[in-house]
């Protein structure tokens, strides 16, 4: 026997639906067939949904990060926690994907929030990058391209490749720092990062400038993303450094879920 269809045969057989669950599906699936990020009000219209239960449900289902908030023009898109649902079923490339996270974070710390794609030859490029509009900031053009173990998002990388100490050695004899680490400190931040899941630059790769990065891992352990906020030195107290990195260190485990499943849905010992 098939299972009732209607809400009035569903509601009959004692299987009444969740209304807040039919209006949050409704809401998700209108806002996915959009050609364009909605406001609340045309999302309200679309779904029959009032806008005050509207209102409440997106801002659940932001926090959830099922749907992004677009700051500058108060819209709604789907958000990175449908990828964590559907991960192999997306279209869409990892910049556009992220977009709405860089500009969260950017407009949230007031600094430049960079994506980073490292390459097989042993660099990172730019992939892409937000900014808050209102502040002093720095400025960093898409395609430029950094040795893969510079900087912060480097210190996260030389930590996930966990190079025996010579060939670490080596690589970092090569790069160049306006500012220059010694080798015994380099590898001591790499240690750092390895354990907290995010590293900092103060000043180091470029003098006035603090970077704070993490990085997304693939399936097997290999860096494939860096994250990054950059901005110039005493723009903000340092006790907000490390509520960054521990934001963008989340961020990157949500990313490795959702762009790189392993096996089984396990990860990090779930």
């Amino acid at each position: 026997m098939g299972m009732p269809s209607s809400p009035r045969e569903r509601e009959a057989n004692g299987q009444r639906d969740v209304g807040a669950v039919v209006h949050a599906v409704a809401i998700l699936r209108y806002i996915a067939t959009a050609p364009a990020p909605l406001g609340v009000a045309a999302i309200s219209r679309g779904t029959g949904v009032s806008v005050s239960t509207c209102f409440n449900i997106l801002r659940t289902l932001s926090r959830a990060r099922f749907v992004s908030f677009h700051e500058d023009d108060k819209t709604y898109a789907l958000g990175l926690g449908v990828a964590e649902l559907a991960a192999g079923f997306l279209g869409i490339s990892h910049a556009e994907l992220l977009r709405p996270e860089l500009k969260r974070l950017a407009l949230k710390y007031g600094m430049l929030i960079v994506l980073w794609r490292v390459t097989e030859d042993g660099h990172i490029v730019l992939a892409d990058r937000a900014h808050n509009p209102l502040g002093v900031r720095v400025e960093m053009s898409v395609g430029i391209r950094l040795p893969m173990l510079i900087g912060a998002v480097g210190r996260c990388i030389a930590a996930a490749l966990d190079l025996p100490e010579d060939e670490l050695r080596r690589r970092f004899a090569a790069l160049r720092w306006q500012s220059p680490p010694s080798f015994e400190a380099y590898r001591a931040e790499v240690q750092v990062a390895g354990a907290a899941g995010w590293s900092m630059d103060d000043g180091q790769l470029y003098r006035g400038v603090v970077t704070i990065a993490s990085i997304v891992k693939d399936a097997s352990g290999q860096p494939r993303f860096g994250l990054s906020g950059i901005t110039i030195a005493a723009q903000h107290e340092a006790a907000i450094f490390p509520l960054l990195g521990e934001e963008l260190r989340d961020l990157a485990s949500l990313m490795e879920k959702t762009l790189f499943p392993r096996p089984g849905g396990i990860q990090n010992g779930e």
